[in-house]
């Protein structure tokens, strides 16, 4: 049978938009105030940016797969997604203050950095994963550009501190991969996992 709707195990407003942009039905699973979500986004010393990403989403999906079978909830497939910034082997998560924020726009500046987001969809008994990789250049943004950005607070709770969907698109001199992606939710890795589920797109 055709599933009607998949859950949704994230808190982005992105994510959401992009699963409707594809005419997918959703219903959030999100956690619970006594749930650590923070604490699976830890990184393990010596870890690689892409197992470190693919790890997470798996943690992730773990949680919301618990989640829902204490809840009791209808069947239908669950989605998570996680996105992290890489600047070569460095992780750039998100930045714990305005500070941290100035930091990180700072070492992205003028370079060119990877934007991972992985995917895991639970489908039943069975679990599918893809993983996207793009690949975005900052033009060189001087201090008080920086000082400006950070100071609209929109790079707080963002991975890289920035959103490209947002003021920051104006760094952006070049992307190679997927706009998508790069807002949390590839679209074409998405839509090849839920095909697999069953969906008709």
């Amino acid at each position: 049978m055709t599933p009607d709707f998949i859950y949704l195990a994230s808190q982005s407003p992105r994510r959401a938009q992009l699963l409707g942009q594809l005419g997918i039905r959703h219903e959030l699973l999100l956690a619970e105030s006594g749930e650590d979500a923070e604490a699976l986004e830890a990184v393990l010393p010596g870890e690689s940016p892409t197992a470190y990403v693919q790890r997470v989403t798996g943690l992730k999906l773990d949680a919301a797969v618990v989640r829902w079978e204490r809840r009791g909830l209808t069947p239908a497939p669950i989605l998570c997604a996680d996105t992290t910034v890489a600047l070569g082997r460095t992780i750039l998560g998100k930045p714990e203050d305005a500070r941290d924020a100035e930091r990180m726009l700072a070492m992205l500046s003028g370079r060119t950095h990877r934007v991972m987001t992985a995917i895991a969809l639970q489908h039943g008994v069975e679990r599918s994963a893809l993983l996207n990789v793009s690949h975005v250049r900052f033009a060189p943004i001087g201090a008080g550009q920086i000082a400006d950005y950070v100071a609209t607070g929109e790079p707080l709770g963002k991975a890289g501190a920035y959103a490209i969907q947002g003021r920051a698109a104006a760094f952006i001199e070049h992307i190679s991969g997927s706009h998508s992606g790069i807002m949390g939710l590839p679209m074409f890795e998405t839509a090849r996992l839920l095909r697999q589920a069953g969906f008709r797109l």
